[in-house]
């Protein structure tokens, strides 16, 4: 059975995505939206383990399920209800513009707030 994500520096592997989450070792440090498709946006955690501080990524799409809420069909970027905080790759804050962006905000809400 496969892990779901092994640090590329020390080795260590979060056999779950729960485990992973959940891991205070863990720090969401940075985003990159994919515009075309936003499912392969990029969060980066760095793994503050003791000797290690490597930077890792993992694609949107594998933390998906973790929003419910509305997605919406019409992506505002660069209009005036768009704060661009998906163009700034340290910006967490939710985003109130109706975009098809904002759930992926919503996502790294639920990240930071573990």
């Amino acid at each position: 059975m496969g892990h779901f994500k092994v640090c590329p520096s020390c080795c260590q592997a979060w056999e779950s995505r729960s485990d992973f989450i959940v891991d205070d070792q863990l720090e969401l440090n940075g985003y990159k939206s994919d515009f075309e498709k936003l499912e392969y946006g990029l969060f980066f955690f760095t793994h503050k383990k003791p000797g290690c501080y490597s930077t890792m990524t993992i694609n949107v799409m594998d933390f998906r399920d973790l929003y419910s809420g509305e997605i919406y069909q019409e992506r505002k970027t660069g209009s005036e209800e768009c704060p661009g905080y998906c163009l700034d790759s340290e910006q967490f804050s939710r985003c109130n513009a109706l975009c098809e962006c904002a759930y992926v905000r919503e996502i790294i809400h639920i990240l930071k707030n573990k």
